[in-house]
Protein backbone atom coordinates (compact mmCIF):
# COMPACT_ATOMS: atom_id res chain seq x y z
CA UNK A 1 0.00 0.00 0.00
CA UNK A 2 2.85 2.41 0.80
CA UNK A 3 4.42 1.96 -2.63
CA UNK A 4 1.02 2.26 -4.31
CA UNK A 5 0.44 5.62 -2.65
CA UNK A 6 4.00 6.68 -3.53
CA UNK A 7 3.39 5.74 -7.19
CA UNK A 8 0.13 7.67 -7.22
CA UNK A 9 2.02 10.80 -6.16
CA UNK A 10 4.37 10.28 -9.09
CA UNK A 11 1.43 9.94 -11.47
CA UNK A 12 0.03 13.24 -10.21
CA UNK A 13 3.39 14.92 -10.78
CA UNK A 14 4.10 13.49 -14.24
CA UNK A 15 2.25 16.14 -16.32
CA UNK A 16 4.30 18.89 -14.71
CA UNK A 17 7.74 17.30 -14.98
CA UNK A 18 8.44 18.27 -18.63
CA UNK A 19 7.67 21.88 -17.70
CA UNK A 20 10.06 21.67 -14.79
CA UNK A 21 12.81 20.30 -17.04
CA UNK A 22 12.17 23.03 -19.60
CA UNK A 23 12.35 25.66 -16.85
CA UNK A 24 15.64 24.29 -15.50
CA UNK A 25 16.93 24.23 -19.07
CA UNK A 26 16.89 28.02 -19.17
CA UNK A 27 20.28 28.01 -17.45
CA UNK A 28 21.40 24.40 -18.03
CA UNK A 29 20.53 23.40 -21.57
CA UNK A 30 21.26 19.75 -20.81
CA UNK A 31 17.93 19.42 -19.01
CA UNK A 32 16.12 20.00 -22.31
CA UNK A 33 18.02 17.21 -24.07
CA UNK A 34 16.35 13.84 -24.65
CA UNK A 35 13.44 14.48 -22.28
CA UNK A 36 11.73 11.31 -23.55
CA UNK A 37 14.38 9.20 -21.80
CA UNK A 38 13.03 10.44 -18.47
CA UNK A 39 9.84 8.53 -19.34
CA UNK A 40 11.45 5.42 -20.84
CA UNK A 41 11.28 6.55 -24.49
CA UNK A 42 14.50 6.41 -26.52
CA UNK A 43 15.62 7.74 -29.88
CA UNK A 44 16.89 5.43 -32.58
CA UNK A 45 20.49 6.53 -32.01
CA UNK A 46 20.45 5.09 -28.47
CA UNK A 47 21.67 1.50 -28.83
CA UNK A 48 19.39 -1.31 -27.71
CA UNK A 49 21.80 -3.23 -25.51
CA UNK A 50 21.62 -6.91 -24.68
CA UNK A 51 23.65 -9.72 -23.14
CA UNK A 52 26.55 -8.58 -20.95
CA UNK A 53 25.57 -5.10 -19.77
CA UNK A 54 26.71 -3.55 -16.48
CA UNK A 55 24.67 -0.53 -15.48
CA UNK A 56 26.11 2.19 -13.21
CA UNK A 57 23.90 4.97 -11.92
CA UNK A 58 25.70 8.18 -10.91
CA UNK A 59 23.01 10.73 -10.19
CA UNK A 60 25.06 13.94 -10.33
CA UNK A 61 28.49 15.47 -10.71
CA UNK A 62 30.00 14.20 -7.45
CA UNK A 63 28.86 10.61 -7.96
CA UNK A 64 30.08 10.68 -11.58
CA UNK A 65 33.54 11.78 -10.51
CA UNK A 66 33.57 9.17 -7.74
CA UNK A 67 32.71 6.48 -10.28
CA UNK A 68 36.00 6.91 -12.15
CA UNK A 69 38.01 4.16 -10.34
CA UNK A 70 35.10 1.73 -10.67
CA UNK A 71 34.38 2.45 -14.33
CA UNK A 72 38.03 2.30 -15.32
CA UNK A 73 38.47 -1.02 -13.49
CA UNK A 74 35.41 -2.51 -15.21
CA UNK A 75 36.59 -1.31 -18.62
CA UNK A 76 39.98 -2.89 -17.98
CA UNK A 77 38.89 -6.15 -16.32
CA UNK A 78 35.68 -6.81 -18.29
CA UNK A 79 36.40 -5.47 -21.80
CA UNK A 80 33.73 -7.70 -23.35
CA UNK A 81 30.93 -6.05 -21.39
CA UNK A 82 29.03 -2.88 -22.28
CA UNK A 83 28.84 -0.20 -19.61
CA UNK A 84 25.66 1.83 -19.29
CA UNK A 85 26.02 5.05 -17.27
CA UNK A 86 22.89 6.89 -16.17
CA UNK A 87 22.36 10.25 -14.48
CA UNK A 88 19.62 12.56 -13.24
CA UNK A 89 21.40 15.94 -13.49
CA UNK A 90 22.80 17.80 -16.46
CA UNK A 91 26.17 18.35 -14.76
CA UNK A 92 26.46 14.63 -14.06
CA UNK A 93 25.77 13.70 -17.67
CA UNK A 94 28.16 16.31 -19.02
CA UNK A 95 30.90 15.08 -16.67
CA UNK A 96 30.30 11.50 -17.78
CA UNK A 97 30.68 12.49 -21.41
CA UNK A 98 33.91 14.36 -20.67
CA UNK A 99 35.37 11.51 -18.59
CA UNK A 100 34.44 8.49 -20.70
CA UNK A 101 33.44 9.64 -24.18
CA UNK A 102 32.08 6.79 -26.27
CA UNK A 103 33.58 4.10 -24.04
CA UNK A 104 30.25 3.95 -22.21
CA UNK A 105 26.61 4.35 -23.24
CA UNK A 106 24.90 7.25 -21.48
CA UNK A 107 21.21 7.81 -20.76
CA UNK A 108 18.94 9.50 -18.26
CA UNK A 109 17.54 7.27 -15.56
CA UNK A 110 13.74 7.47 -15.94
CA UNK A 111 11.48 8.87 -13.28
CA UNK A 112 10.47 6.31 -10.69
CA UNK A 113 7.19 5.16 -12.24
CA UNK A 114 6.80 1.48 -13.16
CA UNK A 115 6.07 1.91 -16.89
CA UNK A 116 9.20 4.04 -17.40
CA UNK A 117 11.46 1.78 -15.33
CA UNK A 118 10.22 -1.35 -17.16
CA UNK A 119 10.86 0.35 -20.52
CA UNK A 120 14.38 1.25 -19.36
CA UNK A 121 15.13 -2.36 -18.40
CA UNK A 122 13.63 -3.65 -21.66
CA UNK A 123 15.79 -1.29 -23.69
CA UNK A 124 19.12 -1.96 -22.02
CA UNK A 125 18.69 -5.37 -20.34
CA UNK A 126 21.40 -4.87 -17.69
CA UNK A 127 22.70 -7.99 -15.96
CA UNK A 128 23.42 -5.99 -12.79
CA UNK A 129 22.93 -2.45 -11.50
CA UNK A 130 25.48 -0.55 -9.42
CA UNK A 131 23.95 2.48 -7.69
CA UNK A 132 26.43 5.10 -6.50
CA UNK A 133 26.18 6.45 -2.93
CA UNK A 134 22.54 7.06 -1.91
CA UNK A 135 20.41 6.87 -5.04
CA UNK A 136 17.54 4.62 -3.97
CA UNK A 137 14.05 4.49 -5.55
CA UNK A 138 11.23 2.15 -4.46
CA UNK A 139 9.81 1.32 -7.90
CA UNK A 140 13.27 0.96 -9.40
CA UNK A 141 14.14 -1.62 -6.74
CA UNK A 142 10.82 -3.45 -7.11
CA UNK A 143 11.02 -3.61 -10.91
CA UNK A 144 14.64 -4.79 -10.79
CA UNK A 145 13.68 -7.52 -8.37
CA UNK A 146 10.80 -8.60 -10.63
CA UNK A 147 13.15 -8.67 -13.65
CA UNK A 148 15.83 -10.63 -11.78
CA UNK A 149 18.35 -7.78 -11.97
CA UNK A 150 20.55 -7.62 -8.85
CA UNK A 151 21.09 -4.12 -7.45
CA UNK A 152 24.19 -3.24 -5.45
CA UNK A 153 24.64 0.04 -3.61
CA UNK A 154 28.32 1.01 -3.87
CA UNK A 155 30.33 3.75 -2.18
CA UNK A 156 27.21 4.00 -0.04
CA UNK A 157 26.74 6.69 2.57
CA UNK A 158 23.82 7.40 4.85
CA UNK A 159 23.82 10.22 7.36
CA UNK A 160 22.13 9.91 10.72
CA UNK A 161 19.54 12.44 9.58
CA UNK A 162 18.75 10.51 6.38
CA UNK A 163 18.58 7.22 8.25
CA UNK A 164 16.03 8.73 10.64
CA UNK A 165 14.00 9.91 7.65
CA UNK A 166 13.97 6.45 6.09
CA UNK A 167 12.99 4.93 9.42
CA UNK A 168 9.94 7.18 9.62
CA UNK A 169 8.64 5.72 6.35
CA UNK A 170 9.55 2.12 7.15
CA UNK A 171 6.64 0.65 5.18
CA UNK A 172 8.22 2.11 2.04
CA UNK A 173 11.92 2.04 2.91
CA UNK A 174 12.39 -1.41 4.42
CA UNK A 175 11.31 -3.30 1.24
CA UNK A 176 13.57 -0.92 -0.68
CA UNK A 177 16.68 -1.75 1.36
CA UNK A 178 15.74 -5.44 1.52
CA UNK A 179 15.63 -5.55 -2.30
CA UNK A 180 19.33 -4.67 -2.53
CA UNK A 181 21.57 -7.65 -3.23
CA UNK A 182 24.50 -6.08 -1.39
CA UNK A 183 25.95 -2.82 -0.11
CA UNK A 184 29.55 -1.56 -0.10
CA UNK A 185 29.51 1.29 2.42
CA UNK A 186 32.03 4.09 2.86
CA UNK A 187 32.32 3.84 6.64
CA UNK A 188 31.29 1.64 9.54
CA UNK A 189 28.64 4.12 10.69
CA UNK A 190 27.15 4.14 7.19
CA UNK A 191 27.15 0.34 7.13
CA UNK A 192 25.47 0.10 10.53
CA UNK A 193 22.68 2.51 9.59
CA UNK A 194 22.04 0.83 6.25
CA UNK A 195 21.94 -2.65 7.79
CA UNK A 196 19.51 -1.42 10.46
CA UNK A 197 17.11 -0.42 7.68
CA UNK A 198 16.98 -3.97 6.33
CA UNK A 199 19.85 -4.23 3.85
CA UNK A 200 21.85 -7.46 3.64
CA UNK A 201 25.42 -8.33 2.68
CA UNK A 202 26.71 -4.97 3.93
CA UNK A 203 30.48 -4.40 3.86
CA UNK A 204 32.69 -1.42 4.68
CA UNK A 205 35.18 -0.62 1.92
CA UNK A 206 36.04 3.09 2.35
CA UNK A 207 35.34 6.10 0.15
CA UNK A 208 36.11 5.90 -3.57
CA UNK A 209 36.57 9.65 -3.69
CA UNK A 210 39.92 9.24 -1.94
CA UNK A 211 41.09 7.21 -4.95
CA UNK A 212 40.28 9.88 -7.53
CA UNK A 213 43.58 11.49 -8.53
CA UNK A 214 43.99 15.18 -9.25
CA UNK A 215 44.49 15.14 -13.03
CA UNK A 216 47.66 16.66 -14.43
CA UNK A 217 45.50 18.92 -16.59
CA UNK A 218 43.86 20.35 -13.45
CA UNK A 219 47.24 21.11 -11.88
CA UNK A 220 48.44 22.78 -15.08
CA UNK A 221 45.20 24.74 -15.25
CA UNK A 222 45.64 25.82 -11.63
CA UNK A 223 49.18 27.05 -12.26
CA UNK A 224 48.03 28.94 -15.35
CA UNK A 225 45.18 30.58 -13.48
CA UNK A 226 47.47 31.53 -10.59
CA UNK A 227 49.91 33.12 -13.02
CA UNK A 228 47.06 35.19 -14.44
CA UNK A 229 46.03 36.28 -10.94
CA UNK A 230 49.57 36.98 -9.77
CA UNK A 231 51.77 34.60 -7.81
CA UNK A 232 52.36 37.10 -5.01
CA UNK A 233 48.69 37.90 -4.48
CA UNK A 234 46.90 36.04 -1.62
CA UNK A 235 44.14 33.82 -3.01
CA UNK A 236 41.46 31.76 -1.32
CA UNK A 237 38.58 29.84 -2.81
CA UNK A 238 35.07 29.32 -1.44
CA UNK A 239 34.08 26.22 -3.37
CA UNK A 240 30.69 24.58 -3.94
CA UNK A 241 28.81 27.31 -2.08
CA UNK A 242 25.06 26.97 -1.71
CA UNK A 243 22.19 29.44 -1.74
CA UNK A 244 22.52 31.87 1.18
CA UNK A 245 26.19 31.19 1.86
CA UNK A 246 27.59 33.73 -0.59
CA UNK A 247 25.75 36.56 1.18
CA UNK A 248 27.10 35.39 4.55
CA UNK A 249 30.65 35.30 3.19
CA UNK A 250 30.45 38.73 1.56
CA UNK A 251 28.96 40.25 4.73
CA UNK A 252 31.77 38.75 6.81
CA UNK A 253 34.43 40.06 4.40
CA UNK A 254 32.92 43.54 4.48
CA UNK A 255 32.80 43.56 8.29
CA UNK A 256 36.44 42.65 8.95
CA UNK A 257 39.99 43.66 8.13
CA UNK A 258 41.27 40.13 8.67
CA UNK A 259 42.10 39.50 5.01
CA UNK A 260 45.25 40.97 3.47
CA UNK A 261 44.38 44.10 1.50
CA UNK A 262 44.90 42.63 -1.99
CA UNK A 263 43.28 39.22 -1.33
CA UNK A 264 41.39 37.66 -4.22
CA UNK A 265 38.34 35.58 -3.34
CA UNK A 266 37.39 32.88 -5.84
CA UNK A 267 33.68 32.25 -5.38
CA UNK A 268 32.39 29.02 -6.96
CA UNK A 269 28.64 28.29 -6.59
CA UNK A 270 27.77 24.61 -6.43
CA UNK A 271 24.95 24.76 -8.99
CA UNK A 272 25.39 26.32 -12.45
CA UNK A 273 21.85 27.68 -12.45
CA UNK A 274 22.91 30.05 -9.66
CA UNK A 275 25.85 31.65 -11.47
CA UNK A 276 23.81 34.63 -12.63
CA UNK A 277 22.15 35.05 -9.22
CA UNK A 278 25.54 35.26 -7.52
CA UNK A 279 26.74 37.73 -10.17
CA UNK A 280 23.67 39.86 -9.40
CA UNK A 281 24.54 39.68 -5.69
CA UNK A 282 28.04 40.99 -6.42
CA UNK A 283 26.62 43.74 -8.64
CA UNK A 284 24.17 44.82 -5.95
CA UNK A 285 27.01 45.21 -3.44
CA UNK A 286 29.20 47.15 -5.82
CA UNK A 287 31.98 44.55 -5.66
CA UNK A 288 34.49 44.57 -8.50
CA UNK A 289 34.57 41.06 -9.91
CA UNK A 290 35.35 39.06 -13.03
CA UNK A 291 33.64 35.99 -14.46
CA UNK A 292 35.85 33.02 -15.22
CA UNK A 293 33.68 32.11 -18.22
CA UNK A 294 34.68 35.29 -20.10
CA UNK A 295 38.37 34.42 -20.04
CA UNK A 296 39.17 38.12 -19.57
CA UNK A 297 42.20 39.28 -17.63
CA UNK A 298 41.64 40.23 -14.01
CA UNK A 299 42.05 43.95 -13.37
CA UNK A 300 44.15 44.85 -10.29
CA UNK A 301 41.09 46.19 -8.45
CA UNK A 302 39.19 42.90 -8.94
CA UNK A 303 38.23 41.52 -5.51
CA UNK A 304 36.29 38.41 -6.57
CA UNK A 305 36.64 35.89 -9.36
CA UNK A 306 33.27 34.26 -9.97
CA UNK A 307 33.93 30.63 -10.87
CA UNK A 308 31.10 30.24 -13.36
CA UNK A 309 32.69 27.42 -15.35
CA UNK A 310 31.98 23.71 -15.25
CA UNK A 311 34.42 20.96 -14.33
CA UNK A 312 37.12 23.28 -12.97
CA UNK A 313 36.76 22.86 -9.23
CA UNK A 314 40.17 21.21 -8.97
CA UNK A 315 41.66 24.01 -11.08
CA UNK A 316 40.38 26.56 -8.57
CA UNK A 317 41.66 24.55 -5.62
CA UNK A 318 45.14 24.13 -7.05
CA UNK A 319 45.30 27.86 -7.86
CA UNK A 320 44.51 28.89 -4.26
CA UNK A 321 46.42 29.17 -1.00
CA UNK A 322 43.43 28.24 1.19
CA UNK A 323 40.13 26.50 0.45
CA UNK A 324 36.73 26.57 2.08
CA UNK A 325 34.27 23.82 1.14
CA UNK A 326 30.70 25.10 0.99
CA UNK A 327 27.34 23.68 1.89
CA UNK A 328 28.59 23.61 5.46
CA UNK A 329 27.91 27.10 6.83
CA UNK A 330 24.17 26.41 6.66
CA UNK A 331 22.57 23.08 7.66
CA UNK A 332 22.91 21.59 4.16
CA UNK A 333 25.29 18.74 4.96
CA UNK A 334 28.43 20.02 3.27
CA UNK A 335 30.05 19.23 -0.07
CA UNK A 336 33.03 17.04 -0.89
CA UNK A 337 36.10 18.14 1.08
CA UNK A 338 38.20 15.24 -0.22
CA UNK A 339 39.04 17.05 -3.47
CA UNK A 340 40.65 20.07 -1.82
CA UNK A 341 42.54 17.83 0.61
CA UNK A 342 43.75 15.64 -2.27
CA UNK A 343 45.02 18.80 -3.95
CA UNK A 344 47.13 19.47 -0.84
CA UNK A 345 45.34 22.72 0.02
CA UNK A 346 44.70 23.87 3.63
CA UNK A 347 40.98 23.26 3.96
CA UNK A 348 38.30 24.88 6.10
CA UNK A 349 34.80 23.53 6.66
CA UNK A 350 31.73 24.85 8.44
CA UNK A 351 29.77 23.28 11.30
CA UNK A 352 27.32 21.33 9.10
CA UNK A 353 29.00 18.38 7.37
CA UNK A 354 26.62 15.48 7.97
CA UNK A 355 26.81 14.40 4.30
CA UNK A 356 30.53 13.75 4.78
CA UNK A 357 30.48 13.15 8.53
CA UNK A 358 33.22 10.52 8.83
CA UNK A 359 35.59 12.05 6.28
CA UNK A 360 35.18 15.48 7.88
CA UNK A 361 35.72 14.20 11.41
CA UNK A 362 38.85 12.27 10.48
CA UNK A 363 40.26 15.13 8.39
CA UNK A 364 39.90 17.52 11.33
CA UNK A 365 41.45 14.98 13.71
CA UNK A 366 44.41 14.57 11.35
CA UNK A 367 44.94 18.32 11.04
CA UNK A 368 44.18 18.20 7.32
CA UNK A 369 41.12 20.43 7.80
CA UNK A 370 39.88 22.99 10.31
CA UNK A 371 36.26 23.42 11.31
CA UNK A 372 34.93 26.98 11.74
CA UNK A 373 31.88 28.11 13.68
CA UNK A 374 30.38 30.60 11.24
CA UNK A 375 31.18 32.99 8.38
CA UNK A 376 32.93 35.53 10.63
CA UNK A 377 35.13 32.81 12.11
CA UNK A 378 35.84 31.53 8.61
CA UNK A 379 37.13 34.88 7.31
CA UNK A 380 39.26 35.35 10.44
CA UNK A 381 40.83 31.91 9.92
CA UNK A 382 41.38 32.53 6.22
CA UNK A 383 43.16 35.79 7.03
CA UNK A 384 45.43 34.10 9.55
CA UNK A 385 46.30 31.29 7.15
CA UNK A 386 46.99 33.66 4.26
CA UNK A 387 49.40 35.51 6.53
CA UNK A 388 51.28 32.44 7.79
CA UNK A 389 53.04 30.37 5.13
CA UNK A 390 54.50 28.00 7.73
CA UNK A 391 51.09 26.98 9.07
CA UNK A 392 49.78 26.59 5.52
CA UNK A 393 52.73 24.35 4.71
CA UNK A 394 52.07 22.15 7.74
CA UNK A 395 48.39 21.81 6.85
CA UNK A 396 49.28 21.00 3.24
CA UNK A 397 51.63 18.21 4.39
CA UNK A 398 48.94 16.80 6.67
CA UNK A 399 46.39 16.98 3.85
CA UNK A 400 48.63 14.99 1.52
CA UNK A 401 49.37 12.43 4.24
CA UNK A 402 45.69 12.10 5.13
CA UNK A 403 44.70 11.62 1.50
CA UNK A 404 47.40 8.98 0.96
CA UNK A 405 46.44 7.10 4.12
CA UNK A 406 42.81 6.72 3.03
CA UNK A 407 43.38 5.48 -0.50
CA UNK A 408 42.64 1.89 -1.46
CA UNK A 409 38.84 1.83 -1.48
CA UNK A 410 38.80 1.06 -5.21
CA UNK A 411 40.83 -2.11 -4.71
CA UNK A 412 38.70 -3.20 -1.74
CA UNK A 413 35.53 -2.51 -3.73
CA UNK A 414 36.75 -4.66 -6.61
CA UNK A 415 37.66 -7.52 -4.28
CA UNK A 416 34.12 -7.35 -2.88
CA UNK A 417 32.35 -6.75 -6.20
CA UNK A 418 33.99 -9.21 -8.61
CA UNK A 419 32.56 -12.39 -7.00
CA UNK A 420 29.10 -10.78 -6.93
CA UNK A 421 28.95 -10.09 -10.64
CA UNK A 422 26.71 -12.49 -12.58
CA UNK A 423 28.56 -15.60 -13.71
CA UNK A 424 28.56 -14.60 -17.38
CA UNK A 425 30.40 -11.39 -16.49
CA UNK A 426 33.21 -13.24 -14.73
CA UNK A 427 35.78 -14.80 -17.05
CA UNK A 428 37.02 -18.34 -16.43
CA UNK A 429 39.32 -18.35 -13.44
CA UNK A 430 37.86 -15.13 -12.00
CA UNK A 431 39.95 -11.98 -12.12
Amino acid sequence: MARTFYTLLWWLALPWLPLRLWWRGRREAGYRARIGERFGRYRADVPRLSDDVIWIHAVSLGETRASVPLVERLLRERPATRLLLTHMTATGREAGRALYGDRVVQAWLPYDVPFAIRAFFARFAPRIGLLMETELWPNLAACADAAGIPLLLVNARLSERSAAGYARIGALSRPLFAALTGVAAQGQDDATRIAALGARDVATIGNLKFDVDVPAAARVGGRTLRAQIGTSRPVWVAGSTRDGEEALLLDAIAATRALPRDTLTILVPRHPQRFDAVAALLDARGIVYARRSTGAALPPECAVLLGDSLGEMLVYYTAADVAFVGGSLLPLGGQNLIESIAAGIPTLIGPHTFNFAEASMRAVEAGAAVRVADADDLIERVGRLLGDAAVRGTMAERACAFSAAHRGAAERLWTWLAPRLPASLNPPGGG
